[in-house]
């Protein structure tokens, strides 16, 4: 598999906000984001065997494991197959994907975090996958204005989704005025700002 970085941190979006946790970030992506953060992931990284991996989070110490882009699922079937080996040895795994990748047979193995794109980003996911979001699993959306928003408030009208969901405002958004629309029109959501910009941690 190709991998951009391993490290530690705390996680900072997602339902495990704030909790330790080892990064695996793959490399490659098949968006371009017009505000992604971590474009340094869509190209290069290391071929990187499973077993490599394995011993790499081993000495990070820790039990629980986020697998992130890039895209991951687009080395799905690396994926599974580290999954599988985390799972023989009670690691806990959450996937963050841009939902343009089936994720379901990761779900035995993994919760999802899926993020929405939203206009602003210049990029579309696939929304026939939000009915496989199970309660374990999660959905952001990635918002910077109204547009944004009524673009969430309208995929959330339209799809039952079982997960938890968290608006997150793009970095150097107007903030407040994005934690006012969800205050007045109620939405079914979580507000979230990004931890690990705010503590300025990777």
């Amino acid at each position: 598999m190709i991998v951009s970085e391993i490290f530690r941190s705390l996680q900072g979006e997602g339902k495990n906000q704030g909790r330790p946790c080892t990064f695996i970030r793959l490399a490659g992506c098949n968006l371009r984001c017009a505000w992604c953060d971590t474009a340094y992931a869509w190209e290069g990284g290391q071929e990187t065997s499973v077993i490599e991996v394995l011993d790499r989070v081993w000495l990070q110490n820790g039990k629980h494991i986020c697998i992130t882009g890039g895209e991951p699922l687009l080395q799905s079937g690396e994926v599974l197959e580290l999954l599988k080996k985390f799972a023989l040895h009670g690691y806990t795994v959450e996937i963050e994907t841009n939902g343009t990748r089936d994720f379901r047979e990761m779900q035995a193995f993994a919760s999802i975090c899926m993020d929405v794109k939203c206009p602003s980003s210049g990029e579309r996911s696939d929304l026939t996958l939000l009915p496989f979001i199970t309660p374990r699993d999660c959905v952001k959306f990635v918002v910077a204005d109204e547009d944004d928003l009524l673009y969430a408030r309208a995929v959330m009208s339209r799809y039952d989704i079982r997960g938890e969901v968290f608006i997150s405002p793009v970095e150097g958004a107007d903030y407040r005025a994005i934690a006012d629309y969800i205050v007045k029109e109620n939405l079914p959501v979580k507000f979230q700002l990004q931890l690990h910009k705010i503590l300025g941690m990777k």
